[in-house]
C-alpha cells in the first residue's frame, strides 16, 4: 500500500471524525489577545536564541504558555510576566529543547502569591518518550530528580497549589478538546514528528484563535484541519526546503507550511523554531510559502509581541 494513499485514507478519516465545521470563523475581539515569543529558536547553543517557547497574554494577564525551552525562562523575567497568572503549560513534545526550564518555572512560582494550581498539559507515552504524567513525576514527584519540589506534585505534602498533569492520547485523527476556563479553550490533535510523541495545540480565547504546530513533518496530514480559520498559525521553521532524510521525517519544509496556512485559511503565518540551518535564508523560505499562501508573514524573534488579530506587531 503507497504512502499517498495511506495519507488519503488518514484525510477522508479525519474529516469523517471531526468533521468539516468543527472551529467556526468565529470574531477575534481586537485588543484582548496578545502572542509573545518567548524563545523562537532550537535545540543548538549557537543559535542566540531561547528554546521554543510562547507566551499567550488575555486583557493583560499571561494566561497559558507553549513549550519552555531553555533560555524561555529568562525570556519570561524580560518580559514582565506576573508568573502566577499563568493557568496552563501546554507541551508540544518532550524534547529537550521544547521542556528544559519546566523546573525553572516551578521552582519560581515559590517566590510568588500562586495559589491555584498549574494545569500541564502534553502527550501521551510511546516507545520512546515517557507521558506527561510520567515527566512531571520524574521531574518533581516523591522520587523525581528535584523531589524537593514534590510538595507541588498532586501527591506530594498539603500546599498552596499544585501542579495538575495531563496525558493526551495519542489517537492520530482525534482532536481533543480541553476548557481550561470559562474564557480559554484548548484542542489538540496528534502530530508525526519521527519517532516521538507530539502534538499540535489550539488555543482559543475572546474569539481568537491561535494554532502552534510544535514539530512536525505533517505525515498525518491533519494541521490543516485544527488550525482552520486560525487568527494566526504558529508554524516551526526547522528545515530548508531541499532537506532529506532524518530531518525530513521530523520537520516540515517551507513549501508544506505554505500549503497548511493556505488550507487551513488561517489568517496570519508566524515561523519560529529557527534553526542555524534555516537562518539567513528567509528570502527562499519565504518564496516556498507565498507559492501557495498570500496573507501576513513574519519571522519569529525572542521577545517579539503581535496583537492577535495580526493587525501589526511591536517588534
Amino acid at each position: 500500500m503507497s504512502d499517498s494513499f495511506y495519507r488519503t485514507i488518514i484525510c477522508l478519516a479525519l474529516l469523517a471524525s471531526i468533521g468539516t465545521s468543527s472551529f467556526a470563523n468565529t470574531d477575534c475581539e481586537p485588543g484582548r489577545v496578545r502572542l509573545q515569543v518567548t524563545g523562537s529558536g532550537g535545540p543548538e547553543l549557537n543559535d542566540k536564541r531561547a528554546g521554543s517557547s510562547y507566551l499567550i497574554w488575555l486583557d493583560g494577564k499571561a494566561r497559558v504558555l507553549i513549550d519552555m525551552g531553555p533560555g524561555s525562562s529568562l525570556n519570561l523575567e524580560r518580559s514582565g510576566v506576573n508568573i502566577s497568572d499563568i493557568e496552563a503549560v501546554l507541551f508540544s513534545h518532550l524534547h529537550v529543547d521544547h521542556s528544559a526550564d519546566f523546573p525553572a518555572l516551578i521552582k519560581a512560582s515559590f517566590f510568588t502569591g500562586r495559589r491555584h494550581n498549574l494545569q500541564v498539559f502534553g502527550p501521551d507515552a510511546n516507545r520512546l518518550m515517557p507521558s506527561t504524567e510520567q515527566f512531571v513525576a520524574r521531574l518533581i514527584g516523591n522520587n523525581g530528580a528535584f523531589r524537593y519540589l514534590s510538595e507541588y506534585y498532586e501527591n506530594g505534602q498539603p500546599s498552596r497549589w499544585k501542579v495538575k498533569a495531563h496525558s493526551i492520547p495519542l489517537s492520530p485523527l482525534e482532536v481533543r478538546h480541553h476548557t481550561l476556563n470559562n474564557h480559554i479553550m484548548l484542542s489538540s490533535i496528534p502530530v508525526h514528528h519521527g519517532p516521538v510523541a507530539a502534538l499540535a495545540w489550539r488555543v482559543q480565547l475572546a474569539g481568537c484563535a491561535i494554532t502552534f504546530s510544535g514539530d512536525m513533518s505533517n505525515r498525518y496530514k491533519t494541521l490543516s484541519r485544527l488550525a482552520a480559520n486560525s487568527h494566526l498559525l504558529v508554524a516551526h521553521n526547522a528545515i530548508p526546503e531541499q532537506a532529506r532524510g532524518v530531518a525530513r521525517n521530523l520537520h516540515m519544509p517551507p513549501s508544506e507550511i505554505g500549503r497548511i496556512a493556505a488550507e487551513s485559511g488561517s489568517k496570519a503565518l508566524l515561523l519560529s523554531h529557527r534553526m542555524l540551518r534555516t537562518l539567513e535564508r528567509e528570502p527562499e523560505t519565504s518564496r516556498y510559502i507565498r507559492q501557495f499562501y498570500k496573507g501576513p508573514l513574519r519571522f519569529a524573534e525572542d521577545l517579539a509581541q503581535f496583537d492577535v488579530p495580526f493587525l501589526h506587531d511591536n517588534q
